[in-house]
C-alpha cells in the first residue's frame, strides 16, 4: 500500500465563490459526505480547506495566496488507483477548471509506521 496526498486547486474567484447558493454549498457537502464514505477504507486523513498560508525561507516568512483549496490522504495500492479514487469527486464539477494532484508520498527511509510505496 502507499500513501497519497491529493491537493484540491480552486479555479472560482472570490466572486464565483459568493455566487454559490445555500443549497448549492449544502448539496456540494452531502456529495463530500458521500464521496468519502464510499472510500472511507482508503481515508487516512479526510483532510481540511487550505486557509491562512505562510511560506517561509531562509529570509524570514510572509503570507502567499494560490489555487489550493484542501488537502485528502489515502492509501491505495498504486498511483493509478489512488486517482481513481479521486476521479469522481465532486470537487471537480462544484467549479469549471478545479482540479486535484494526486502526489506519491513514499515512506522516508528509516522511517517506522509509515505506509510503504
Amino acid at each position: 500500500m502507499g500513501r497519497f496526498l491529493a491537493l484540491f486547486n480552486g479555479a472560482a474567484d472570490e466572486v464565483g465563490k459568493a455566487e454559490l447558493t445555500e443549497q448549492q454549498q449544502t448539496e456540494f457537502i452531502q456529495a463530500w459526505a458521500s464521496w468519502a464514505q464510499a472510500n472511507e477504507k482508503a481515508l487516512i486523513d479526510p483532510g481540511a480547506p487550505l486557509n491562512a498560508k505562510k511560506l517561509v525561507t531562509a529570509q524570514g516568512a510572509e503570507d502567499f495566496t494560490d489555487a489550493m483549496t484542501g488537502y485528502t490522504i489515502v492509501e491505495a495500492d498504486s498511483h493509478d488507483e489512488a486517482v481513481r479514487i479521486f476521479s469522481g469527486h465532486p470537487h471537480l464539477g462544484l467549479f469549471a477548471g478545479n482540479s486535484i494532484a494526486v502526489i506519491e508520498c513514499p515512506a522516508p527511509p528509516g522511517v517506522r509506521g509509515f505506509a510503504a510505496a
